[in-house]
């Protein structure tokens, strides 16, 4: 009777050390994965780890992380967005029309542009809500194509310059030596994870990520929450587009083309799951800095963009193979 005890007491902390490992795997890994990157690029490149370097990672990453973070929401309620890239130039094209074309003051352009974004995102809220369409890639396809086409229409196909300086301080300007566009990327990843995790709607996210019928009968509004997420990723896609102002001082109706794509990417690079209900803030920056931190060291190893189109895919399917083993190792 004293043997069988005895196996218990020596394997018990065995499991209990392969289940902390495996946890901080999943915790960390994303940021396992970026230290080892940078420490990669770093021996190949030295200028790799030049202060320049880094502040222009650090500037190059801020759209991206700012679309990614607006993205995140509907990606942790199992749906997705893919119109985010339009909504990007619809934004910033009203924006260039207040401010440029019509001379009013660039505050008024600052508040069209994240207006704009918004209503765009409350709009993809209302498809899926209301006309109940099948699945949110439904939906965000159509308003893709939508917002494209009026950015397009708009301005006949022409990009607007000369934009005033309050506009393009965003996407220029340093606060020391640091990127005023990342310094608002930390302030919003900041406000947005005490939303996610110090908020009744942030739980609510979570829970209808993980099971939307279970929460629909707990209680939980579920079109209105979805609203929410989707108003949230159109003014994030409108903030991302203001930085964009400030880096080329024009506003292009083909602006953002493909932007929804690396927003994804960095997401799940991050540790999210197309499944929903798993993702955090902090995992979708790691997220967008392994894709700018990549693309970076790739350029200074004179790597082409061809080649580094491919190595971001294979990083991408390396990360959903991941998610997939992590989910079969949560069921075992």
């Amino acid at each position: 009777m004293s043997q069988p005890a005895n196996t218990v007491e020596t394997v018990t902390p065995q499991v209990k050390k392969s289940t902390n490992f495996k946890s901080i795997i999943n915790k960390f890994g994303a940021l396992f994965g970026l230290i080892g990157l940078c420490i990669i690029l770093a021996l190949l490149s030295p200028s790799f780890v030049q202060v320049d370097n880094v502040m222009n990672i650090a500037r190059q990453s801020s759209i991206n992380a700012l679309l990614a973070l607006g993205m995140l929401l509907p990606i942790l309620t199992a749906g997705i967005d893919l119109s985010i890239g339009s909504i990007l130039a619809f934004s910033i094209i009203t924006s260039g029309m207040v401010s440029v074309t019509w001379g009013m003051h660039p505050i008024l352009g600052v508040i069209v542009c994240l207006g704009v974004g918004a209503l765009a995102g409350t709009l993809n809220g209302l498809l899926l809500t209301k006309l109940r369409l099948p699945h949110p890639f439904i939906a965000t396809l159509g308003t893709m194509n939508v917002f494209r086409g009026l950015a397009l229409i708009v301005t006949g196909a022409s990009p607007i310059f000369g934009f005033p300086y309050l506009l393009n301080f965003v996407g220029q300007e340093n606060i020391g030596i640091i990127p005023f566009s990342f310094l608002l990327v930390i302030i919003a990843y900041v406000f947005f994870h005490i939303f996610l995790t110090r908020s009744s709607t942030g739980r609510y996210i979570y829970a209808i990520g993980g099971n939307p019928e279970a929460a629909r009968l707990s209680g939980i509004p579920v079109d209105r929450v979805l609203i929410i997420v989707y108003t949230l990723s159109g003014f994030m896609a409108a903030l991302g587009g203001l930085v964009l102002i400030g880096r080329t001082n024009s506003a292009s109706p083909i602006a953002g083309l493909s932007y929804e794509l690396d927003a994804i990417a960095a997401v799940i690079i991050g540790g999210a799951s197309f499944l929903g209900g798993v993702g955090t803030v902090w995992g979708t920056l790691i997220g967008a800095l392994i894709i700018a931190v990549l693309r970076n060291g790739l350029n200074l190893l004179g790597t082409s963009s061809d080649l580094q189109t491919v190595v971001i895919g294979a990083v991408i399917i390396a990360a959903v193979f991941v998610d997939v083993l992590r989910r079969r190792s949560a069921k075992k």
